[in-house]
């Protein structure tokens, strides 16, 4: 096996780790994007809740488009998650804050998963460049031999 051949192999087996890395950092981007969306709703929404009065009256979605009637208790106490499905009590200003840390936490690995992705897809395209011309090479040693032979 030639060199050339050796070097194909090599490179055709780095593009599909490669592949494969930028699928699962793409995959990784689109969860970190539905959790930031979810966490700018959530600061959305106690923003509203934040300039209503006790008891103003909410409608709570449930599901499936529907929603039911509700009051607002104290629009000043909000539970949090804080993860394992655990959650805490909170003030508003508490609440928000931790919703802002977090969507920042979000924003940052986000960033970093871009960064990472843009690494690989980078790689990707100098491996593509290089396989191209050991494929091009290939072709032409094979050609010249069926030249020879005939």
């Amino acid at each position: 096996m030639s060199s050339d051949e050796e070097t194909f192999r090599r490179l055709a087996v780095e593009l599909r780790i490669l592949e494969g890395t930028a699928e699962a950092l793409q995959s990784r981007m689109n969860l970190v994007r539905a959790a930031l969306t979810e966490l700018r709703v959530a600061s959305m929404t106690l923003e509203g809740v934040e300039k209503e009065k006790k008891d103003a009256p909410l409608f709570v979605p449930i599901g499936g488009g529907s929603y039911i009637e509700a009051k607002l208790g104290s629009p000043e106490q909000i539970i949090v998650g804080i993860g394992a499905d655990v959650a805490v009590e909170r003030t508003m200003k508490e609440a928000r804050g931790n919703l802002e840390n977090r969507i920042a936490e979000l924003e940052k690995t986000g960033g970093s998963l871009g960064q990472q992705l843009n690494e690989v897809v980078g790689k990707m395209q100098e491996h593509r460049t290089k396989f191209e011309a050991v494929t091009a090479k290939l072709r032409e040693r094979e050609r010249t031999k069926s030249v020879r032979k005939a």
